[in-house]
């Protein structure tokens, strides 16, 4: 059975705001450890960046991975 577009909405969304609060949380445990000391805020913040750097790779490497598949088809097709 096929995900409907809804659900693939869904699934998009839950699946950044799950990284988000995971690179946070993972940052406030880490960083002490490494002798950084942020604020709530701070994290939050990078937190954010994070987690459109990881949308933009996710985002380039569907792209890579579809255009190779289309020139697969490409090259079945002759």
């Amino acid at each position: 059975m096929k995900q409907s577009r809804a659900m693939s909405l869904v699934e998009s969304v839950a699946n950044v705001i799950v990284g988000y609060g995971v690179a946070v949380v993972t940052q406030i445990l880490i960083f002490p450890i490494f002798g950084l000391h942020t604020t709530l805020a701070q994290n939050l913040k990078m937190g954010a960046v994070f987690t459109v750097v990881s949308i933009a790779r996710s985002f380039a490497l569907r792209r890579v991975f579809e255009a190779i598949r289309c020139a697969m088809d490409k090259e079945h097709q002759r």
